[in-house]
């Protein structure tokens, strides 16, 4: 038995060696090739799983694999993602790969490749010990981290920072959902062209930006108050939604059809919405009654041990990338971290900050890391403090320290910020946020001088969200009256 597996072993370090050289051969400038290779590859396995192949003999190839993919790319993960559907009842998952950075193939890189894999052994301050240790030796002023990020170069350019975030032009205004409120607008994930957005008049519009002109592909109804808050799944199949009407609803993205209806457990105005990462079939909510719930959106019903209660209404809720670690902000001020049971759903109250005592906390964005520059594992805050928050994640059970704040306005409305998406491959690291000065703002977190990069100006009300498309090309905000404007990078 032990020479078996010997000999299993040599195989699949010899296939991971090959798997390597090979790679550095796989068209690099092309960003989603390594997505697209995986989703053709599984294609191709269902194909044959069809021709009659030995079923022992094909779950022995997928478990080598997966090991070989885990090894390359880093841990691969499988959300329950609902696409099939009758009678309401969401049951199918699909097996997606979590996103990749890239790294160069030598023995630190290997070790350390997967900041998400250090985060998955529950210690955030050895995670960022090995985002420090893969970059040490770098040269100075190069603008990625490694020579192989081809295709991130590509996409960013070799510019400055300043350069790479010149929006100026608009690529297009969306004006359906004007006179109500639009709080949340998103990008659908690995996508550059397809975008959502709700509105307190109860909708949510999916949009789709090419062949020109951008349209309006529907419109989906059935909430009866304000729509506060959705999330895209990891496929992009479904949208999960929650309203003011105490309501979250399970949409099919490709038809527009509400698969479900699920009441909030408290009969509360639901105000906020997250997909665990790693398992899509689990949704927490936020609520107006202070609870914090995970939701099965197959059965429709409260995970056992997957309650929780804050100091105030739950407005922002954000996962770590692994899906370890929960944060929910709320209304009062603070910030609460909880451990999230991989196994069972089950939440675990861990850490409380007190970010500023009665200043509502209206997003949370969470980044294992940032930059070359900015290697520890972070958290984004808007709070109705005047000021953008960059938190440091210090431990493994969500402990926040301040890095730094950066001025904007903000003392009343439900405004919100996002890391950008391919920061980590350039030299410094940008943020973007909405503000009540009716701009949208780009800081360089790691500018210690005039960390302000750009600022676009169109909107006649606060700007409440941002959202990058894929490649950055593009950039989404809404504001409070109603208005999304679409930006596009300025062309050199």
């Amino acid at each position: 038995m032990h020479g078996i597996w010997s000999g299993r072993r040599t195989c699949l370090n010899a296939a991971a060696w090959a798997c390597r050289r090979y790679n550095a051969y796989r068209t690099p400038t092309f960003p989603q090739f390594r997505t697209q290779y995986i989703r053709r590859r599984s294609q191709l396995l269902r194909e044959n799983a069809k021709a009659g192949h030995p079923p022992a003999l094909r779950r022995q190839y997928l478990r080598l694999r997966g090991q070989l993919l885990g090894q390359r790319y880093g841990p691969l993960s499988e959300p329950g993602s609902a696409r099939a559907y009758s009678n309401s009842i969401v049951r199918s998952s699909r097996t997606t790969l979590d996103r990749m950075e890239d790294f160069e193939d030598d023995p630190r890189a290997l070790g350390a490749r997967g900041h998400r894999r250090s985060v998955s052994r529950g210690s955030y301050q050895l995670q960022a010990q090995m985002n420090r240790a893969v970059y040490e030796d770098r040269p100075p002023g190069s603008v990625v981290p490694t020579s192989a990020a081809e295709a991130s170069r590509a996409m960013a350019g070799d510019t400055s920072l300043s350069e790479n975030y010149a929006f100026a032009g608009m690529y297009h205004v969306f004006d359906q959902h004007v006179d109500e409120a639009v709080p949340r607008v998103r990008f659908a994930n690995d996508d550059r062209h397809r975008l959502a957005c709700c509105s307190l008049d109860g909708s949510i519009s999916l949009c789709q930006l090419v062949p020109a002109p951008p349209t309006v592909l529907r419109v989906l109804r059935g909430h009866t108050r304000g729509v506060s808050d959705f999330a895209w799944s990891l496929s992009n199949d479904i949208l999960v939604s929650t309203s003011l009407d105490a309501t979250m609803r399970i949409w099919a993205s490709e038809d527009g059809r509400c698969i479900r209806e699920i009441p909030d457990p408290d009969g509360a105005e639901l105000l906020c919405c997250t997909f665990q990462p790693v398992n899509n079939n689990l949704t927490v909510v936020g609520n107006a009654k202070h609870n914090v719930h995970v939701m099965n959106i197959s059965t429709g019903k409260k995970v056992k041990g997957g309650s929780s209660k804050l100091t105030g209404r739950v407005l922002a809720l954000s996962f770590d990338a692994p899906g370890r670690l929960l944060w929910a902000g709320d209304d009062r001020g603070s910030v609460f971290s909880f451990l999230f049971d991989m196994a069972t759903g089950k939440l675990t109250k861990a850490k409380r900050l007190v970010v500023h005592e009665g200043s509502p906390v209206t997003s949370i964005s969470a980044r294992s890391w940032v930059s070359r520059e900015a290697r520890d594992p972070s958290l984004l805050i808007n709070a109705c403090l005047n000021k953008l928050l960059l938190y440091r994640v210090v431990d493994n059970e969500g402990t926040l320290q301040l890095k730094r704040s950066f001025p904007i306005e903000q003392s009343s409305h439900p405004v919100r910020s996002i890391f950008c998406p391919l920061m980590s491959f350039r030299q410094g690291a940008c943020v973007v946020t909405g503000s009540e000065d009716m701009c949208v703002h780009f800081f360089d977190v790691e500018r210690a001088a005039k960390a302000a990069v750009n600022k676009l100006q169109g909107h006649s009300a606060p700007v409440l969200d941002v959202s990058f498309n894929c490649d950055e090309s593009l950039l989404a905000s809404s504001d409070a009256s109603g208005m999304v404007i679409v930006w596009r990078r300025e062309q050199k």
